[in-house]
């Protein structure tokens, strides 16, 4: 039996270069949309940064290669809007309006098409200039001078997208004309930072090693990362250790007898939920 694909019938035209635009798409082309990216002729940033994550994240899609400033390359997105079910950009809306692409124009133009674009920040500032490191700067989720380790408000703004473009096409199913919404990467980032908004993870908080079940350890080789929150899997946590309390030193003094790797073994012959720090 083949796997159902909700998307078959579903044309994707995306403008979206580097990274939220492209994962979006993706998630969209997996569930059987037909996707075609069009790239500007000095081709997608993130190709230069980083190849292989380009070429993971753009499998599968259609290329084109289009000047969209040029007379020819506006009347190639024109033949390509005109089928399709959903445009994709990750321009600023100055930025289309200059194009002649604003969604008023578009709208007129293509009554049953929707826009799904991601920018950086809502109205009235979704014309300003940002990119995850500064909006995870202002929420307080950097620990400088360390760079983070992922890029969080790109990948949670695309998840986002993605959703986002399943509603616009839901609605598109029901009858509904071509709408317009708006993904904001500086939203997706303040989600994400909710832990940190309610206390968890700050500096004394809960989920910040505040708890000794919860926290990380220096093992004779390596570092483990502790997770056993829940009381069944603290109390397994204390029993195997053979502790009568828990606390930070007492865990730390055990840990230190083994390596990781030996530490990884025990946990999942306790179920208990440790990991190598790698």
């Amino acid at each position: 039996m083949s796997e159902f694909k909700p998307l078959e019938s579903v044309r994707v035209i995306t403008l979206a270069l580097n990274v939220p635009g492209p994962l979006a798409a993706k998630r969209w082309l997996e569930l059987g949309a037909t996707v075609i990216k069009v790239e500007p002729p000095e081709g997608d940033p993130l190709e230069i940064y980083c190849s292989d994550w380009y070429q993971e994240l753009n499998a599968g899609q259609q290329r084109c290669v289009l000047d969209i400033k040029s007379v020819d390359g506006k009347r190639g997105l024109a033949d390509l809007l005109s089928t399709a079910d959903i445009l994709l950009t990750a321009q600023r809306p100055a930025a289309l309006s200059r194009l002649g692409s604003s969604w008023a124009e578009l709208h007129k133009q293509y009554p049953r098409l929707n826009h799904l674009a991601v920018v950086g920040y809502p109205a009235p500032k979704e014309n300003e200039a940002g990119h995850d490191l500064t909006y995870q700067a202002s929420l307080g989720l950097l620990n400088p001078p360390i760079m983070p380790k992922t890029l969080m408000a790109d990948l949670a703004g695309a998840e986002r997208a993605a959703l986002e473009g399943l509603a616009l096409l839901m609605g598109s199913k029901a009858g509904q004309e071509g709408q317009q919404k708006l993904v904001t990467l500086s939203e997706a980032a303040e989600y994400m930072a909710q832990p940190l908004k309610h206390g968890l993870t700050h500096d004394g908080g809960m989920l910040a090693g505040e708890l000794p079940e919860y926290s990380l350890y220096e093992t004779a080789s390596g570092w483990v990362a502790v997770a056993a929150l829940e009381p069944h899997f603290r109390a397994r946590f204390k029993k195997e250790l053979g502790l009568t309390k828990l606390s930070h030193q007492a865990v730390a003094e055990k840990l230190k007898q083994k390596p990781a790797s030996e530490w990884v073994k025990w946990a999942k012959q306790h179920d208990i939920p440790l990991a190598e720090v790698k």
